[in-house]
């Protein structure tokens, strides 16, 4: 006689963040894929394996789904940027460090972020959810820049080098989504890692 046991059940509250999950990585994966205006409802919960009731009832609209994804995956990027960090050499540190941040941007995450920038230029409603998601993520970045780079903002110019090297690799990773530029960036890294260097010994 054979005892047949019974599978474990998988609490609610576990499936629930299973399914937004799928949901938010299809999110990303459509608007990187297929842009802001092939990405719907109906096709992110195709590819999430997930009722159009279901994820009507976590997420409403489009809006609200490409916002949660893009927030949730930014999220989870930095952690990655985190472990990434402490891998770090002693040498050739803040080459490594530019590695790190310019990684952030030519990610899917910023691809599709970018998408969702672009479509609220001229969608007021989407503009009013995505400029404090913008704001704050940009306000995370310039901190643990700093904070990788190990510097003292107060001091001279540090504050601008900063902003600056945040902005060359933005600029770099708009770069990549037409084209792969992986031989130019690497070559621009290099140089602004030496100018970086030399800048915060001075300061």
């Amino acid at each position: 006689m054979t005892t047949q046991t019974t599978p474990a059940r998988v609490p609610q509250g576990e499936r629930t963040r299973a399914m937004r999950l799928r949901l938010m990585e299809a999110t990303v994966d459509s608007l990187v894929e297929l842009g802001w205006a092939g990405t719907t409802t109906t096709v992110v919960s195709r590819r999430a394996g997930v009722s159009r009731g279901a994820q009507l009832h976590h997420f409403p609209s489009k809006q609200d789904l490409v916002v949660a994804a893009v927030e949730h995956l930014t999220d989870r990027r930095r952690d990655e940027m985190r472990r990434s960090a402490d891998q770090l050499p002693a040498d050739g540190r803040t080459r490594g460090v530019l590695e790190i941040l310019a990684a952030q941007f030519v990610s899917p995450v910023f691809f599709a972020a970018l998408e969702l920038w672009v479509a609220a230029r001229t969608d007021a409603e989407l503009r009013e959810l995505v400029g404090p998601l913008e704001r704050r993520i940009g306000r995370e970045t310039h901190t643990y820049a700093v904070e990788l780079l190990g510097i003292d903002e107060a001091r001279g110019d540090n504050r601008q080098l900063v902003q600056a090297t945040l902005d060359l690799v933005r600029g770099l990773g708009l770069a990549a989504s037409l084209s792969d530029d992986t031989v130019r960036r690497a070559t621009v890294l290099d140089s602004w890692a030496t100018v970086l260097d030399h800048e915060l010994e001075m300061s």
